[in-house]
């Protein structure tokens, strides 16, 4: 899948476990999210030749994420770019 990859900050999403901003997870868009059906699972993320592998623990909401977007964690992002970059063209899988 690709589309865009930008990140966020909080503590709890609609898995329900607890995560901080030092975590690898991502909040995916709530088209590919399925209710909770992909709670917990691994995606691998691509960006710029460097990749990140995070857990799904969150619903990133349509009106910020449409198809094939992730919102990612602080300390995933960092693994691809630098928080400033604020919005990258992300390539991901299960």
């Amino acid at each position: 899948f690709s589309g865009r990859g930008t990140w966020f900050t909080g503590s709890t999403g609609s898995c329900e476990v607890p995560f901080d901003t030092n975590d690898l997870i991502v909040a995916m868009n709530a088209a590919q999210m399925g209710g909770k059906s992909q709670c917990g699972k691994s995606v691998k993320i691509s960006f710029g030749g460097k990749t990140v592998t995070a857990k799904v623990v969150d619903t990133c909401p349509s009106q910020f994420c449409s198809s094939g977007a992730l919102d990612l964690s602080q300390a995933a992002f960092k693994k691809l770019a630098p928080l400033d970059a604020g919005v990258i063209n992300i390539k991901w899988e299960f």
